[in-house]
């Protein structure tokens, strides 16, 4: 094994040495002329940060609305469907999907508390459908983290970093989805407390604030109805509902003595007098969406690749990876919880939150374990934003608003206190470090990954749950038994290896698809790939990274993914 620590959770990196005073780079060094000319090259480079992060937000927005028109419709119509929302696997499995197709799980989960407020879906029902949301919201980040696939050791940071969100939520599901099933435990504690509280209707309780600052060019691109995919939940039959807001004003009409609405004046957005079926403009919107994303993260990498340097970078460094004096160093990440909470809240996104947070894990200003808080406080952050919204319904439908949006925090709150008071128990952290020294061996397994987790996967578990418990288990059933059983071999070798009959000690005997992806570079992508894309060349993490591996593997092939 690779040292002897114990420790499990450590520093991804150290802090370069700061460069003296006497160096001739130094400040005290410099004439006035090129103290000024700094000066100025420094401000130019922030103002440029600044309109680079707000064009980021902006196409974020833009690629949500991509989404949206593309997949609204049948997002709407599956939620209609109660008989197979009656199945707990099937409904988180359908708020995942749809989270992901509309790439927001504000917009997934005012449907949701929509229909429960409505009464045509029960909380018990709709909670699987929260966390299924909860999980398909960290796709954006996750595909945040492919912009910085240029260079190895940044696309191993940003990766972890990104997929430790995935990690959290994957793990909470499956350790609370069960006990939901079987003692109802969300839907009694959230109806107890629902049942103490005196509900005062507040309209004005979700308050804007990013949004106040991007619509102006959002606004100018395109204007979606938000109510229009809630109106196709609660009503599936009507064909007469646009997600696309073509016309800003209506008038009446007498046709025979029967008045109707007709439209009057067109909206002034880019692609309002576009002749184009929606889901053709949300194909032209997310093309575009991408292309200023990528844009805008490559040249905000370089540009704080360009500050944040030499003394500067050991500053930042330091202060958000530094822990708080003496005994109160134990409370630091509790108290990043409640910052990445504040922040989420202030922005009224994770989404955007975690996906500003992926570039600077990638750069090494931010360390895995330092973001991870960060985004358990986004998790809590995200679910107060629905608590808000939900206090905007009507009198007699608060209640039910309320005990939905409650079982979203509180499913949270629970998964923060599986995952995170105890270090040992941080297994998030770990699983995001290994995943994210597999895609900077491997770049097209990252993905592999984002198609099998929020596509595949979630698809297969859906068909087979839908065909009944019987199949479900009978098939599901032996594949998590082998993935058990190969866990905990793996951690045998690891840490006791003697425990272990020597056919078990390495993996050596398996066949090379199913032991190593080499294999797959070498016979599916080909030599070229392999060399150019693929990465033939291990990257080798930190001493002082991942400190248990396999000493084993070492006598034969590489096992990168058992």
């Amino acid at each position: 094994m690779v040292g002897e620590s114990n420790k499990i959770f450590v520093d991804e990196q150290q802090p370069v040495e700061e460069p003296k005073n006497n160096e001739p780079n130094s400040w005290k060094n410099w004439d006035t002329k090129k103290r000024i000319k700094v000066v100025a090259i420094v401000t130019i480079k922030v103002l440029s940060l600044l309109m680079l992060l707000y064009l980021f937000v902006c196409a974020l927005d833009l690629m949500s609305s991509g989404f949206r028109l593309v997949g609204g419709k049948a997002t709407g119509k599956v939620f209609a469907e109660g008989a197979i929302l009656s199945n707990p696997i099937a409904g988180l499995m359908i708020g995942l999907l749809t989270t992901v197709l509309v790439q927001s799980s504000s917009t997934s989960t005012s449907i949701i508390v929509a229909m429960v407020s409505s009464e045509t879906l029960s909380v018990q029902r709709a909670i699987p459908m929260v966390m299924g949301a909860n999980i398909g919201t960290s796709v954006t980040n996750t595909l945040v983290a492919l912009t910085q696939s240029g260079n190895r050791e940044e696309f191993r940071r940003a990766f972890a970093g990104a997929t430790v969100h995935d990690m959290f939520n994957w793990l909470s599901v499956l350790v609370l989805l069960p006990l939901e099933i079987v003692s109802g435990m969300l839907f009694h504690l959230t109806d107890g407390i629902t049942k103490l509280i005196n509900f005062k209707r507040n309209s004005n309780s979700n308050p804007e604030f990013l949004t106040v600052i991007t619509k102006p060019l959002t606004e100018r691109i395109v204007q979606l109805d938000r109510k229009a995919i809630q109106t196709l939940a609660l009503q599936p039959n009507r064909t007469d509902i646009n997600i696309l807001k073509r016309y800003c004003s209506f008038k009446n009409e007498s046709d025979n003595g029967t008045f109707s609405l007709v439209p009057n004046r067109h909206c002034s957005f880019l692609f309002a007098k576009v002749p184009w079926a929606e889901w053709i403009i949300g194909l032209v919107l997310l093309l575009i969406a991408i292309i200023c994303l990528c844009f805008c993260l490559i040249v905000l990498v370089k540009i704080l690749q360009s500050l944040l340097k030499g003394t500067v970078k050991n500053l930042i460094f330091k202060v958000v990876n530094s822990n708080l004096p003496g005994r109160s160093r134990y409370f630091t990440p509790y108290l990043a919880i409640l910052v990445g909470c504040i922040l989420t809240i202030l922005v009224q996104s994770s989404s955007i939150f975690t996906s500003t947070l992926t570039p600077l894990v990638g750069l090494g200003i931010i360390t895995v374990d330092r973001v991870y808080p960060f985004t358990l406080g986004s998790n809590i952050g995200t679910t107060v934003t629905g608590i808000m919204a939900a206090l905007t319904a009507s009198s007699n439908e608060l209640k039910n608003s309320i005990q939905i949006a409650l079982c979203h925090t509180f499913f949270n709150i629970f998964g923060i206190l599986l995952w995170f008071p105890i270090p040992f128990m941080r297994f998030p952290i770990p699983m995001a470090k290994k995943l994210g020294e597999i895609t900077a061996t491997y770049r097209w397994f990252a993905v592999v990954y984002i198609i099998a987790a929020f596509f595949l996967i979630p698809l297969i578990v859906f068909g087979l749950s839908l065909a009944g418990w019987y199949v479900f288990g009978g098939v599901l059933g032996p594949i998590a038994l082998i993935l058990i059983a190969v866990v905990v071999i793996n951690l045998l070798q690891s840490y006791r290896p003697q425990w272990l009959p020597n056919v078990l000690k390495t993996w050596s005997w398996l066949p090379r698809p199913l032991r190593t992806l080499a294999w797959y570079d070498e016979h599916l992508c080909g030599r070229r790939c392999c060399c150019c894309c693929c990465g033939k060349t291990r990257v080798e993490p930190t001493t002082n990274e991942y400190l248990h591996k396999n000493e084993s593997y070492t006598q034969a092939d590489n096992v990168d993914y058992l």
